[in-house]
Parts: structure tokens; sequence; C-alpha cells
């Protein structure tokens, strides 16, 4: 079907709000790689959608993950401005990374925010990303791109024409029945809360989650027991297992909220780390700060007994030095 036609077939599906006949549409620009064909698709939905109030954005927001998944990396970073995406899977920064390249991307992208997302998103992939090629783009990601030799392996979400898959992070040991007490004093750290519930703020706030928080001087049983958990099966695992979690669920959208992208739930996890080591003042911290700090804490995954299902954060974390203890207890269901 020749262009002309195709625009006017566009445009009668536009009039007449035919969902179903402009995903076919899209469909087939796809398969005939007519990628500035179907970038006009996005801008007419858009258009159409803020003009005259057609219902025509799930089209516009299709075409719009399907560029940045698909398409050769100058069409894909048409839509990786910031404005693109609001209701896509994931965010487009994360889903670019799935079959870009930074090396391909980096020509074609303006110096705005999303594109220092994409070299980090792009990073956690395993990519050597040049520092020198972020020199000129928002540092709204103040830690290194490079992955650092102390932190673990990400759990990496994959996108697909059909959907998207985001794998739960490994874990490790057989939980056990415990006790929980209450022999500690309650510590208020404002920081690590706050840390805390900026990590899973898409459980809580754009979803059914709930998220809380205890310190105490004392031990993680007397952690939970501040938290009012009584009885409770726990178990000892790596640190790279416990920062594995927290970035998991920084970058979750859990229920219903909008997935962030592992980008995000990185640095997040970094942050919650400078929160737990009072690292904030001089940030980011260096590598010898981190190393110091995971020397002197314990890591646990517990449980209350619940039964299986929905999105979890429940960590006990015990910090030797400072002879602290948090539980944090985040969760949602399906």
């Amino acid at each position: 079907m020749a262009e002309p036609e195709r625009d006017e077939r566009l445009a009668a599906l536009i009039h007449s709000v035919e969902l179903d006949g402009l995903v076919r549409l899209i469909d087939d620009r796809c398969s005939d790689s007519d990628w500035s064909g179907l970038l006009r698709l996005r801008d007419r939905c858009l258009a159409a959608t803020r003009e005259t109030g057609r219902q025509l954005w799930p089209a516009a927001t299709l075409a719009e993950y399907r560029l940045a998944l698909l398409a050769p990396p100058e069409w894909a970073a048409t839509v990786l401005d910031g404005e693109a995406g609001r209701f896509t899977l994931g965010p487009l920064s994360e889903v670019a990374a799935v079959r870009h390249t930074w090396r391909q991307l980096a020509p074609h992208l303006a110096s705005v925010p999303i594109s220092l997302f994409v070299a980090h998103e792009r990073s956690i992939r395993g990519e050597q990303i040049d520092a020198a090629t972020l020199e000129d783009l928002p540092p709204v990601l103040d830690i290194p791109a490079a992955i650092q030799p102390w932190e673990p392996n990400y759990p990496l979400s994959t996108y697909t024409e059909e959907g998207a898959e985001h794998p739960d992070p490994t874990t490790s040991g057989v939980l056990e029945s415990v006790t929980a007490t209450q022999h500690g004093t309650l510590v208020d750290d404002d920081a690590t809360e706050l840390a805390v519930r900026q990590l899973v703020e898409a459980w809580t706030a754009a979803s059914t989650g709930r998220a809380e928080i205890a310190c105490v001087e004392g031990t993680g049983l007397d952690a939970l027991g501040a938290l009012g958990v009584r009885s409770a099966r726990l178990v000892e695992i790596p640190a790279s297992e416990a920062l594995a979690h927290l970035a998991w669920a920084g970058a979750s959208g859990a229920a219903q909220g909008r997935r962030r992208g592992m980008a995000i739930g990185r640095f997040s996890m970094w942050w919650l780390l400078g929160a737990l080591g009072d690292l904030h003042d001089e940030w980011p911290p260096t590598n010898d700060e981190i190393d110091e700090l995971l020397a002197n804490l314990r890591w646990y995954r517990w449980d209350a007994h619940e039964p299986e299902g929905g999105w979890r954060l429940q960590l006990l974390i015990e910090d030797s030095a400072e002879r602290l203890a948090w539980a944090i207890n985040a969760t949602d269901q399906a």
C-alpha cells in the first residue's frame, strides 16, 4: 500500500476511533519497517486525543513502545525525550536498552534526563559506558554509571512485542521460625525511613501497598518486635542478595503502580545504603566507604508466616559497629 493510501487509512481509523484497526496498522508498519509511518501514527493519535478528546492514547502508547523496542537507533531516539511512554509497559529508557546499545543510541539523543537513564540501563546490562559521553547530560542520577565491584547482579527485565517480564531476584537459604523480642530501644532514623519510603513509593503512592520500618538499638529480632511482629521466619542472606532485592523493589511498580526501571531501582538502593551508613553529606560515597559499611552489616530475609504471593520486601539489617538494627516490611498484593 502506498504511503498516501496508508495515511488515508490512518485518518479514517482515527476519525472512527477504531483501536483494533490502529493496532493492526501498527503491526503492518512494524512488519514493513515503516518507522516514519509509525511515528506519524503516534503523532496524529496524540494530536487527535488533545484536540478532539478521542481516546486514542492506547494506540499512541503502543506505537511509542514499538519504536523504542524495535526501530533502529535513530528512530528509537525520537521517543526518548522524557515526554513519551507515560503509559507503556515500562519506562522507555529501559525498553530501548533491551535491543540497543548506548554507542548506537548516544549520537541521536538530546541532552535530556532520560538519556542518562538510558546510559545507566545499558551499564546495568553489562555495556561499558564511556564517561565522556555523559558529561553534557543533566546529572539526574548522581552515582556513577559504571557498575562498582560491590554491586550485585541486578534482575533484568525483558520486553517483547507481546509484553514484559520482570523477574524476581534469586533467593537463598531456608526460612526458620523465630520469636521476635522487645529488648531494643527505638531510634528516630528519619533518613533511613525516608529512603525506604522513596524506594517503594510506587508501591504505596500508585498502588495499594504499604511500608513500615523500625530502627532500634539492639538486634534484628528487637527490630521485628518494634514492628509489632511476634512470630516470624528468617534466614541470613549475602549482602549481594539483599542489595538486589532493594534495587528490584525500587524498580518495580508492584501491583498497580508504573514500573520505574532498574536505573531508578539501583539509585534507590545506593541512597538507602547512604542513609544506613550516614554517607549522604559527601555524595556519592566512595567504594571504600561502602565496603566498610557492608563489612559491618548483616542481612536477613524474613516473613511473618504470610501466604506466598504479591510483592514483598521484608529485610532485617544489623549494624555490628553501631549496634543498630532495622526491620523493613513493604508489601503489596496483586
